[in-house]
């Protein structure tokens, strides 16, 4: 496999009032084409601050990104809201979905963002909430959804511009057990499918799902393991439970 996504002497500091707080103290990563790494650490580690300078949602103070072969570390705003509607998706931990908006409507956003509304890709749209399982609820509001309902309404989401990376932060953590392991399934099976997963959780259970678990403390990589999955997905996970 070949890097997708390479951090080289990443930095980043923050200017609070207590003083200079070094979130990322010279972070050296590569993140390879179809990998599914799990981000771990404390409170404090940097794995959130990491996360998000993958996202383009931050810049880094120094040190470099690379993208492909783009350098994208000091790219300007419109160009990082670029970056990101061509190469990027995202699932947070607490969905982020419009209220009054229904399931083929959240599904859309970034689309409506971007102007490219049109019947072929409602009809995707379409095609994503039926791929997830939700198929049978596409005018339902987030209100008369259960909270995993929800996440597959944001993962459909994150996948409706054809990402090279889909990036989660703490995907599973306002869910049960049982609804989590359906949501780990889902993404494993997104992953066997070729797409790129970079997730960020404090929860070992979960980072068991993951093909490499980078640990991260004090804004540094303390370690990088990768290792054989021992979860084994059903044959059928993107159409399975609609909890």
């Amino acid at each position: 496999m070949s890097a997708i996504a390479r951090v080289v002497n990443l930095v980043k500091n923050y200017n609070l009032e207590g003083g200079l707080v070094q979130a990322l103290r010279g972070v050296n990563l590569d993140f390879e084409e179809g990998d599914f790494v799990a981000l771990m650490g404390p409170s404090g580690s940097g794995k959130s601050t990491l996360l998000n300078l993958l996202g383009c949602l931050d810049r880094p103070s120094a040190g470099h990104y690379y993208l492909g072969n783009q350098d994208v570390s000091q790219m300007d705003d419109d160009q990082l809201s670029e970056i990101r509607s061509r190469y990027l998706g995202f699932i947070f931990q607490s969905y982020n979905l419009i209220a009054q908006y229904t399931v083929v409507e959240n599904i859309q956003v970034p689309l409506l963002y971007q102007g490219k509304m049109n019947q072929q890709t409602y009809h995707r749209c379409v095609r994503l909430a039926q791929m997830v399982g939700l198929g049978d609820r596409l005018d339902h509001r987030p209100t008369q959804l259960s909270g995993g309902q929800q996440q597959r309404v944001a993962i459909a989401r994150s996948l409706v511009n054809n990402p090279h990376v889909i990036l989660a932060d703490e995907a599973t953590g306002n869910l049960d057990t049982k609804t989590s392991i359906e949501i780990m399934e889902l993404l494993t099976a997104l992953n066997e499918m070729g797409k790129t997963i970079i997730m960020v959780t404090h929860e070992n259970d979960i980072a068991e799902w993951a093909r490499r678990v980078v640990r991260m403390r004090d804004g540094n990589v303390e370690s990088d393991e990768r290792k054989r999955r021992v979860h084994r997905r059903p044959t059928n996970p993107l159409v399975g439970s609609r909890r």
